[in-house]
């Protein structure tokens, strides 16, 4: 479906989720091919129905890992299904809701994504031309092109990896800083490539800060201003910011907890903050109903052609039951259906936003803290529960592969 129609087809969509809610090579080799494209569709549209007391057994199981708050919100076809555990607040004790607007981190780099895909769409960008045509001189191999940094394989080294090594005092070193997207890039290119352009997936939020130095030259305007009139306005998110260099959530707000690398120590109140760091690789702040909106729209059609839809949908491998598109994570559930969306990590709120194939049934999952691998595996039991509809332990039965290795922010650091 071509994006024509994105601003009416989102008005439709969010008519559709208003309702009731229940409280209770130049390309990757690993593409899907028609069949099996079809076939999930199939699958997508058969899921049983969402285990919401599963759910709920998830997000208190993370509360019992320390985290203070945890939320999740189900929507399915027009039906709506609220969960929420814990605390917004720890000093007041507020209770977290599903209305919260939180801090979604790497779930940016979707919206990123999105951008540079209709710049594609309307000729101003091509996916397999070098990053230096459009900024000259600003990588060090005119080898490594626009799909490579949407995937992760252009070799660009992470540099949070260094910024945020010892968690507590990064954070406090940058959380007022303001950086040119410049400014990280040259942090990154303090290190060599880690691989040849294309060779190899290697998670790294260089990459999207490259992707927000394309938005802003090829628009001429700030990514925000891209955000804003590409996917906000026509899609109607009334809790989408991106608030860059401001330090404040708008509105009410679940605070983000940042737990510190010494075992026991007090978590750190990290709400406020610029997020300068990541910018287009995660400073956007949203809502459970916002991001279910996104997703859906984005994965039926309502925001691309299907031509970059697809593109975007065109696997590297990253372990045994995970893949990654163009800004776009690929998650293989214990049932045999496969669903998309993005993780989110920024210091004190880890999220989960994933979608069915086409978009019908998506889920936003949030816990109020970071560093802490244990709730970071616990939550992705949330969309076990929501579309294999049994509780969220079965996943246990896929092994390693289940366990949360990394983070988005330094995923070369492995926490326990």
């Amino acid at each position: 479906m071509s994006r024509g129609g994105t601003a009416a087809l989102g008005a439709v969509l969010l008519s559709v989720l208003a309702v009731p809610a229940h409280d209770a090579a130049a390309a990757p080799a690993d593409v899907n091919s028609a069949a099996v494209q079809a076939g999930s569709a199939a699958k997508a549209q058969k899921l049983p129905a969402p285990d919401v007391a599963g759910l709920r057994a998830v997000l208190r199981t993370a509360l019992t890992q320390r985290a203070p708050g945890a939320v999740a919100r189900i929507d399915d076809r027009g039906t709506v299904h609220k969960v929420a555990e814990g605390v917004a607040d720890k000093r007041t004790g507020r209770a977290i809701s599903t209305a919260d607007r939180f801090r979604v981190g790497s779930v940016t780099k979707s919206f990123s994504a999105v951008v540079l895909l209709q710049l594609v769409d309307e000729g101003a960008l091509a996916l397999d031309t070098s990053v230096n045509t459009y900024l000259p001189g600003l990588l060090p191999d005119d080898n490594i092109t626009v799909r490579h940094v949407l995937s992760h394989r252009s070799g660009l080294y992470d540099y949070t990896n260094d910024m945020f090594e010892h968690t507590v005092p990064g954070f406090e070193a940058v959380r007022n800083k303001v950086f040119s997207y410049q400014d990280l890039v040259d942090l990154s290119l303090k290190q060599p490539l880690g691989n040849a352009p294309g060779a190899a997936y290697s998670y790294s939020n260089t990459n999207f800060v490259v992707a927000g130095m394309l938005i802003e030259k090829l628009t001429g305007k700030p990514v925000r201003s891209a955000y804003q009139s590409r996917i906000i306005k026509p899609l109607g998110l009334k809790d989408t910011f991106y608030v860059h260099p401001g330090t404040a959530v708008p509105g009410k707000h679940a605070r983000g907890y940042l737990t510190p690398d010494e075992a026991g120590a007090p978590l750190v109140d990290s709400t406020e903050q610029t997020v300068s760091w990541a910018q287009s690789a995660g400073a956007v702040i949203s809502s459970t109903r916002d991001l279910n909106t996104f997703f859906s729209a984005l994965l039926g059609g309502d925001l691309t052609s299907a031509e970059q839809l697809a593109q975007m949908q065109q696997w590297v491998p990253v372990n045994s039951t995970q893949g990654y598109g163009l800004g776009l994570r690929r998650r293989d559930l214990s049932c045999g259906v496969s669903v998309y969306g993005h993780t989110g990590t920024v210091q004190g709120y880890y999220t989960y936003s994933f979608t069915s194939k086409g978009g019908g049934r998506t889920v936003t999952a949030l816990a109020n803290t970071s560093n802490n691998g244990t709730v970071l595996t616990t939550m992705a039991g949330t969309l076990e529960s929501t579309f294999c509809g049994k509780p969220a332990k079965a996943a246990a039965t896929r092994g390693e592969a289940r366990v949360e290795r990394h983070e988005d922010i330094a995923p070369g650091i492995a926490r326990d």
